[in-house]
């Protein structure tokens, strides 16, 4: 089974049109959509509050600042890849500085395949967070579960006088009964729909 992920949203920071052109080739539509664009660091923070994005790529200097401040920002707020682009004069000190905070830092100019990796690693590196987002909503929705049930065994000692031996039977003998789980058995509880 070939995987398949679902496409990566995209935002290009770049002042001019023909970074953003260069990239065309390597982000088809079928893979990333959409691709939306800002010129400035403030248009980019604008529509990183509209909208999350998996993929943020920059093309440093920018109008308003050089680029880094943001992807670091990025990096720290949201879960989102980011590349920086910044040019060769400056990539080794660049580099060091946003490698600390998680940016992928690539030197201008550079050639299609090596911007065609930093985006697989993107990618792989967007994947990695998108599954490790999926299990802490999992293990949230078992601790709400949990706390559910602790709240109705309480609701059973204190309004029956049962033991948390008894309160766990009775809720297991609910939700068998009435075949629901026992998080709806113990929802009825604490609702106030009595054993």
């Amino acid at each position: 089974m070939v995987f398949e992920p679902e496409p990566y949203s995209v935002l290009i920071v770049s002042p001019g049109d023909r970074f953003r052109e260069s990239l065309s080739p390597l982000l088809p539509p079928g893979s990333f959509n959409p691709v939306c664009v800002a010129r400035s660091c403030a248009e980019a923070r604008r529509k990183l509050l509209e909208r999350g994005f998996d993929l943020v790529l920059i093309n440093s200097p920018l109008p308003d600042g050089p680029g880094l401040p943001l992807a670091e920002d990025l990096c720290a707020e949201t879960e989102a890849g980011v590349l920086l682009l910044v040019p060769a004069g400056i990539y080794e000190e660049t580099a060091a500085q946003a490698q600390q905070s998680g940016v992928i830092t690539l030197h201008k100019p550079s050639s299609r395949l090596l911007a065609s990796h930093s985006l697989q690693a993107l990618c792989a590196m967007r994947e990695r967070l998108r599954a490790r987002g999926r299990r802490q909503v999992a293990v949230e929705e078992k601790i709400r579960e949990l706390q559910m049930i602790d709240r109705a065994k309480w609701v059973l000692i204190d309004k029956k006088g049962f033991t948390e031996p008894e309160a766990h039977r009775a809720l297991e003998r609910m939700a068998m009964e009435q075949r629901i789980t026992k998080v709806q058995a113990a929802q009825r509880v604490v609702g106030g729909i009595s054993i």
